[in-house]
């Protein structure tokens, strides 16, 4: 496992491979990730590198000791800091960039995101429901879920049930998908298919954990 990168969704649009099949990709817009902490096996528990991005120079939407940790280290204030699992810590130091050009087409990722929020949803909305009939004695509640248990025993709704309530704004990581490919000089990273999140929203690229790498 490698360190990963701190992204922003611009949008989606789409290409042609070399056999004319349409592809749509999402494009990613990726500031160079500064190597702000590396975590440890021996101090920590674990192997990990936090990564730093999107540069903030007064420091307005940054704690105080974090602020305080920066001046520390002669880094920059960032307002973004995200921390990746890696098997080796020795091949970072605190101070490193990393840029899109750590990823190369064909390369599987996951990319974790917030999803859009959609407010108060009904259970058709929210989980596919298929609603009640249109009629034999169905009035004026086409849209309902349905019964939502048995009889008294067990008297009461059982937890997860898939009822209305909240939709969206969640983190979910979608995985297994491909970089489609990149563009250094515009710090462009496209990705085969759609990621979660609203446009100009921060989302997570990590190396896929159910694929191996590929070996170059």
């Amino acid at each position: 496992m490698r360190v990963g990168l701190i992204a922003e969704k611009i949008g989606m649009t789409q290409f042609f491979d070399d056999n004319g099949v349409l592809v749509p990709v999402t494009v990613l817009k990726t500031e160079p990730c500064t190597v702000v902490a590396l975590k440890t096996k021996d101090v920590n528990g674990y192997n990990a590198v936090q990564l730093g991005s999107k540069k903030e120079e007064k420091g307005k939407h940054i704690n105080k000791p974090q602020l305080e940790a920066f001046k520390k280290l002669g880094l920059d204030n960032f307002r973004v800091l995200k921390e990746f699992r890696v098997e080796e810590v020795s091949k970072y130091n605190v101070g490193d960039v990393i840029t899109v050009d750590h990823y190369m087409k064909d390369d599987t990722v996951d990319v974790t995101g917030i999803t859009k929020g959609k407010g108060f949803a009904g259970a058709m909305k929210r989980h596919g429901f298929g609603g009640l009939r249109a009629t034999h004695g169905v009035s004026l509640t086409h849209r309902s879920l349905g019964s939502t248990g048995n009889r008294t025993l067990p008297g009461r709704v059982f937890k997860g049930k898939r009822m209305a309530g909240h939709m969206g704004n969640t983190r979910v990581t979608i995985l297994n998908l491909t970089v489609y490919g990149t563009d250094p000089d515009k710090g462009l990273l496209y990705i085969r298919g759609a990621v979660p999140g609203c446009k100009n929203g921060t989302v997570f690229v990590r190396d896929a954990i159910k694929k191996p790498a590929i070996v170059r």
